[in-house]
């Protein structure tokens, strides 16, 4: 990283600290906390943010590799039959052990809890550690995945019924891009879901006519990278030329840096770790991050880099996982020395993404 950018934190002496956080993912690799007792069911995603955040560290050949990828191999779903794949479930991964169980006070037990945000970090992390997607059995996913896109587009994350949003709109469109295959989607439909969901301000909103949020700008944008429908320097190209506002969505997004230079996801909220990843990635993709104030920026997220490794979402807090993921991801962007390139749109390393 360039050295302005460090300088914003003399008041702390404090630099990006590699070696404590690759300590605090490696805690977290071999035990993880009582308090995440309660995200249990989320455990892949969390094991996501552990082998990638190494990945990101330089410091994955720490990593049993083999052990990872069998454990992320047992959490899939596999149909018994043809006649099962067409019964209209999914048959992606399963978050955690428990989630392959599921109950439920008027079925009992429901042997298949797949969901889309797990069959992505199930692939990410596939691709981080160097396993061929082509020996899973893609077919299932691809075909029962259909299953979950609804007539407008918008895709529900399991086939038991939840909340439709560009979160899992994301998901999708990031498991056929690793994948390599778009059988599993309408991918028109897809778009004009996209497209529907981006407010007069020029984010984006999880759904139509909603208030545009950071989390859902990235989904929106890095949806359409991964599809084809938007490419680079978007910038240089005339406003017609593209299917989205760039020049309002770029306004939006450069809003978004706050005085304390940290990033918010939405106008008038405290800026937070996550975001600098989220909106920075926006910029990023748009082709307008040399816009943003990166010494600001690189001095906020410093003042959430934890003691004990890792960062949080706000100043001073306890670091958690997501969060500390987040502020690797920020700290790639923004050329930290040490620290492996990001791939935007995937979510992972340059690396992990073209599998070498």
């Amino acid at each position: 990283m360039d050295q302005s950018l460090r300088s914003s934190s003399d008041s702390t002496s404090e630099l990006f600290d590699r070696d404590r956080h690759v300590r605090f993912l490696h805690m977290m690799y071999k035990l993880l906390p009582s308090d995440y007792q309660g995200q249990e069911i989320n455990r892949l995603t969390l094991v996501y943010f552990i082998i990638s955040g190494l990945d990101l560290l330089g410091a994955l050949d720490s990593v049993d590799k083999e052990g990872v990828i069998d454990w992320v191999l047992s959490l899939q779903a596999h149909p018994k039959n043809e006649a099962e794949l067409n019964n209209r479930q999914f048959y992606g991964f399963h978050g955690s052990r428990s989630s392959q169980f599921q109950s439920n006070d008027n079925e009992g037990c429901i042997p298949n809890g797949s969901h889309l945000a797990s069959t992505y970090c199930a692939l990410a992390i596939f691709k981080t550690v160097g396993y061929d997607l082509s020996l899973i059995e893609s077919e299932p996913i691809l075909k029962s995945m259909k299953n979950l896109q609804q007539p407008d587009g918008s895709f529900m994350p399991t086939h038991t019924g939840a909340e439709r949003d560009l979160r899992f709109v994301f998901c999708a469109v990031a498991i056929c891009s690793m994948l390599g295959n778009w059988n599993g989607m309408d991918r028109e439909k897809t778009k004009e879901y996209i497209l529907n969901c981006q407010s007069y301000d020029g984010g984006f909103g999880l759904i139509p006519g909603s208030e545009p949020h950071g989390g859902a700008t990235y989904c929106a944008v890095a949806s359409l990278r991964l599809m084809g429908f938007i490419e680079d320097d978007l910038l240089s190209k005339s406003e017609t030329s593209c299917i989205i506002n760039v020049p309002m969505l770029l306004d939006w997004s450069l809003q978004r840096q706050a005085a304390d230079g940290g990033f918010q996801g939405r106008p008038n909220k405290s800026s937070d770790t996550c975001y600098a990843f989220w909106v920075g990635g926006v910029l990023r993709m748009l082709g307008g991050y040399k816009l943003i104030d990166e010494k600001a920026l690189c001095g906020f997220l410093l003042t959430c880099q934890s003691k004990y490794g890792g960062f949080s979402k706000f100043p001073k807090h306890l670091p958690d996982l997501y969060h500390s993921y987040y502020g690797f991801t920020a700290f790639s962007m923004l050329g930290e020395t040490g620290l492996n390139p990001i791939c935007i749109e995937l979510g992972i390393t340059d690396t992990a993404a073209i599998g070498l």
